[in-house]
Order: structure tokens, then C-alpha cells, then sequence
């Protein structure tokens, strides 16, 4: 809902602080993961007028690509959240969710990691961040393997070919398109509607006249 361009006016013109509970929101509900390129460019647009540890989070990670700013930040966020009265209740969720991007992004740009420097960039242990590698591979289903001989994650990137990229570019144009469609027809029947209204008023106000 506060994406819509109505809400986000208002929080751009008005309440710029909410954008801190909006990245909240997104962060810890992993069904919202789609609308994060929304967040991280309204974030970018307002970073001059506010920004606080959870969103400059957003922005070290998905603009900077700053892994050890964003490290510090997670740190920095964690104490906001325990002093939030609103948001305290979603710290564990907020901080396990956070870990999840850091290490979805670093595994993104990165073909072969040493899960020494990643556990650090997650603000782990060692043997804490052996383990949450290897739930984030089994839970996620990621295309890796661990060689613990080198402590190493390789990554088996496969990237979408540019044929299978036009067709899912295609869908996307052709389903705005129908969307644009319907909002065109719905305006014109409601214009018809109002001329025709308008019409039966006006011959009526005229029989009324000449009676």
C-alpha cells in the first residue's frame, strides 16, 4: 500500500522517517523480496533528506555494494531496533532476513567465496558461519557446493539466455499493456456515462420547459 504514488508522495513531502518502518516491512517479510528495487531507489532518491542505520543498510548493500558498510550497519541497526518501541518485536526476524540478502548478494557477485571473510561480512563466528551456509544452501536451493578442504563456497551461476530474457521481457510488456488497455476503456466508458447522463438531464431540464 505505501508504495502506491499517493502514500509515497506523502512520505517523500511530509514524513520521510516512515521510510524506516517501510524497510522494516520489506526486510522481514520474505514474500515482499519483489518490490526491494522500489525501496532501495525511493531510498537512494530521499538518502539527502533522511536516512538512519536501517536504511543506509539498504543503501550500502544494493547501491554501494559495501559489504563491510553494510556489516557495520546491521550492527548499528540492531541497536535501533532494540530501542524502537515499534519495531522491537521484529529484531530477530529483521537480523536473520538481513543476513539473508547480505549473503544472496555477496554469493551474486562472487564465483568462489571464502567462508571465513563471508561469515565475517554476516557478523559471525567461524562455526556459526559454516552452519548458516549450509542452511542457506539446503533451505534456498542455491546452485553451490562447499569444499571444506579449501573452506570455500563455489558458486554454479547460470545466467538466463538472451532468448529466454526477450520472453519474459515480452510477458511483462504484453501484461502492462492489457492492464493500460482496461484503464483506457474503463475511462472512456465512464466519460460515455457521464455524457449520457448529462444528456438525459439536459432533455429533461428542456421537456420541463416547454410544459
Amino acid at each position: 500500500m505505501f508504495f502506491q504514488p499517493q502514500f509515497i508522495s506523502t512520505i517523500q513531502s511530509s514524513c520521510p522517517w516512515i521510510l524506516r518502518y517501510l524497510t522494516t516491512a520489506v526486510i522481514t517479510n520474505k514474500r515482499r523480496k519483489s518490490i526491494m528495487k522500489d525501496l532501495v531507489r525511493i531510498i537512494e532518491q530521499e538518502s539527502y533528506t533522511y536516512k538512519d542505520p536501517i536504511t543506509e543498510f539498504i543503501k550500502c548493500l544494493y547501491v554501494n555494494f559495501d559489504f563491510e558498510g553494510a556489516q557495520k550497519k546491521l550492527s548499528e541497526c540492531e541497536q535501533v531496533l532494540a530501542n524502537d518501541f515499534f519495531l522491537v518485536a521484529t529484531l530477530d526476524d529483521f537480523i536473520e532476513n538481513a543476513r539473508c540478502f547480505i549473503s544472496e548478494t555477496y554469493c551474486r557477485i562472487h564465483q568462489k567465496i571464502d567462508i571465513s571473510d563471508l561469515s565475517h561480512t554476516l557478523y559471525l563466528s567461524q562455526d556459526e558461519g559454516e552452519k548458516w551456509i549450509v542452511n542457506l544452501i539446503r533451505d534456498t536451493r542455491v546452485d553451490a557446493k562447499i569444499d571444506f578442504k579449501e573452506n570455500t563456497v563455489i558458486m554454479n551461476t547460470n545466467y538466463p539466455s538472451i532468448y529466454q530474457q526477450v520472453i519474459e521481457r515480452t510477458k511483462g510488456l504484453s501484461f502492462r499493456s492489457q492492464v493500460l488497455a482496461s484503464s483506457i476503456e474503463k475511462r472512456e466508458n465512464a466519460v460515455a456515462t457521464s455524457a449520457a447522463a448529462a444528456a438525459g438531464a439536459t432533455a429533461s431540464e428542456a421537456a420541463t420547459v416547454v410544459e
